[in-house]
């Protein structure tokens, strides 16, 4: 073959191989990956509890004469809210009476010499003991409420034979609280007092606060997880306990890669999420730790650093090391 005809032939290859690689990048549309101040806010579930709950029940099982309260009824502290039998204390009370006379016969006795000094003693303890016995029983005979607060219990009628379980529960409704166990990785950052937002499922979207009010001082060796007490002003009542509560604590700002949300791919057949970056024309596959969804935005952990360029259209082409063409 001819020389000249020869260079003819490696000149159109050479065109054809370069027409064949440039066929070959595949379009993409990139963005770069930025470092952003980003809330460190993880969000619990829960449910709403009393701060206080009281059983009220007597120490002494008896036969219930009057029940005052019915379910739902506000009460106050200190008010009556079941009367108890009176008999063993109206026993009690007679006897009292008749030790206390015999007191003051003893007494007399005891000035002329009639009796022995151990005699008076003795009968002045009995007085005493009883006396505190009969407290006690009143305590047990007329139930008044500890706090201020709800009946959301009643398990007896009158009539009923009060034994084995509380007679009345109130609760405290206000203030309220939630209990939540967060990961030991915010052990140092969660801060008595710190505000709190919460959800509640009846209420929609709509938001309201609390703060912490109790730091559990451990941490759990199978969960890694600690607990956080957040109390609740409920001054309306609109919030009640047993209503299911998502709570977000914020950690504080930090900064964080983040990309737009179309950049992000799941690997089929497995929970993995990665990202496509170019170098040198070239897509590269990176395996990435997802944080917080920040509207369009995905929050990353781990697996990019800033400035990286990052592929957002065109991925379903690309293997890591395809060749890209970047496209505005």
């Amino acid at each position: 073959m001819p020389l000249f005809a020869l260079c003819i032939l490696v000149v159109a290859c050479g065109k054809r191989e370069e027409s064949k690689n440039e066929t070959e990048r595949v379009k993409v549309t990139v963005t770069t990956a930025e470092l952003k101040d980003v809330e460190q806010t993880s969000t619990y579930t829960a449910t709403v509890k009393a701060d206080v709950i009281n059983q009220i029940t007597p120490t002494i099982p008896g036969r219930i004469e009057k029940i005052f309260v019915e379910v739902g009824n506000n009460v106050s502290r200190g008010q009556v809210l079941v009367q108890m039998d009176t008999a063993m204390l109206a026993q009690q009370n007679l006897q009292l009476v008749n030790l206390k006379r015999d007191y003051a016969r003893f007494e007399e006795l005891l000035k002329v010499g009639g009796i022995p000094q151990q005699t008076v003693d003795q009968v002045k303890t009995q007085i005493d003991v009883l006396t505190s016995a009969i407290k006690n029983i009143e305590e047990n005979t007329r139930l008044r409420s500890p706090i201020n607060g709800v009946v959301t219990a009643r398990n007896f009628d009158n009539g009923d034979l009060g034994a084995g379980m509380p007679i009345l529960t109130v609760q405290q409704l206000n203030p309220l609280k939630v209990l939540v166990y967060v990961s030991e990785s915010y052990f140092t950052k969660v801060q008595k007092g710190m505000p709190v937002t919460l959800q509640l499922d009846v209420y929609g979207d709509e938001i309201f606060t609390g703060k912490v009010n109790l730091i559990y001082p451990t941490v759990d060796a199978s969960t890694h997880t600690f607990g956080v007490e957040i109390g609740i002003n409920n001054p309306n009542m609109r919030v009640r306990p047993g209503m299911f509560a998502r709570v977000t604590l914020n950690f504080g700002s930090e900064k964080r890669i983040v990309v737009p949300d179309m950049a992000v791919q799941k690997q089929t057949g497995s929970n993995d999420r990665f990202i496509f970056t170019v170098v040198d024309s070239v897509a590269k596959y990176n395996r990435v730790e997802l944080g917080q969804r920040l509207g369009k935005n995905q929050e990353i952990l781990s697996g990019l650093n800033a400035g990286d360029v990052v592929v957002t259209a065109g991925q379903a082409r690309l293997i890591d090391g395809t060749p890209v063409e970047i496209i505005q």
